[in-house]
């Protein structure tokens, strides 16, 4: 969903700054493969820190699931 919201907003800013079709279509897969990227690391760093979170987890994972902050405001 990330990705697809990603690809509009560069289809617009594309659009508004003049560029050609075939340079917004094409800044638009570039968006939408880098936001997929990146969620899809998020999603795996965070699975990969569930499964170290137990009774011998160190603070790296305990620091990885704390992360909320980062993302409000």
């Amino acid at each position: 969903m990330a990705g697809i919201a990603a690809m509009l907003l560069a289809g617009i800013l594309g659009t508004a700054m003049g560029l050609n079709n075939t340079a917004t279509y094409l800044a638009s897969g570039v968006a939408f493969v880098a936001v997929s990227l990146w969620v899809d690391s998020r999603i795996s760093r965070h699975r990969s820190a569930v499964r170290k979170t137990g009774p011998d987890a160190g603070q790296d994972a305990k620091l990885a699931l704390d992360d909320s902050s980062k993302r409000e405001g």
